[in-house]
């Protein structure tokens, strides 16, 4: 895989704390609040959620097109995890957090996605069954270090091959993916073809 620029670190502006608290302000604490998961907040949220619905998000997609150097590579051998990018539009699931429980759940879900401050977190319009709704997303700028871009086929199956982090492989965060998504009906064709290419060169059944 290519080299990855070393971490460096965060200006004051993107420090965890510091986002965590601009989305407390504008949350406001008068209300419940909406989180949008795209990839594993679908299949393991981590977090206690009153509600969850089938929505779609336009002028984002989802992509593998991220590093990741500790969950699913390591520093020496990055994996990839999806992001939310923009352009497209992208189906997933919103998870609605009772407005007196977000003080606890905020927090465990920050821990988990925003430990390094990767993600920009935004306030998406969702579009589902049972009308509009604006919720918390964590996308990803094309401008982070941390995006990767499209790779070509021999980049992704070297990383399909070797890359291993702390909670598995990014092949079976791949393939756990694509599983979710089909189990709830969701069709995406980015994931079918990195899927496809997964079994053309024998990487998984």
């Amino acid at each position: 895989m290519h080299a990855v620029a070393p971490l460096r670190p965060l200006p004051a502006h993107r420090e965890p704390a510091h986002l965590l608290s601009l989305v407390r302000q504008a949350w406001g604490g008068q209300s419940d609040l909406w989180v949008f998961g795209y990839a594993s907040l679908i299949w393991r949220p981590e977090f206690e959620a009153v509600e969850q619905r089938s929505a779609k998000v336009h002028g984002w997609h989802r992509a593998l097109e991220m590093t990741s150097r500790i969950n699913r590579g390591t520093p020496e051998c990055p994996g990839l995890v999806f992001a939310l990018v923009p352009g497209g539009s992208c189906r997933g699931v919103v998870y609605r957090i009772a407005r007196d429980r977000v003080d606890d759940e905020l927090p465990r879900l920050w821990e988990r996605e925003m430990p390094n401050s990767v993600y920009d977190p935004r306030w998406l319009p969702c579009h589902t069954d049972a009308g509009p709704i604006t919720a918390l997303a964590f996308t990803l700028s094309r401008e982070s270090p941390n995006y990767t871009g499209t790779m070509d086929e021999a980049r992704l199956l070297e990383v399909f091959r070797t890359a291993c982090g702390r909670y598995g492989t990014t092949l079976a965060y791949l393939m756990e993916t694509a599983r979710c998504l089909r189990s709830r009906g969701i069709r995406d064709r980015g994931i079918e073809r990195l899927v496809a290419l997964a079994r053309a060169h024998a990487l998984t059944d």
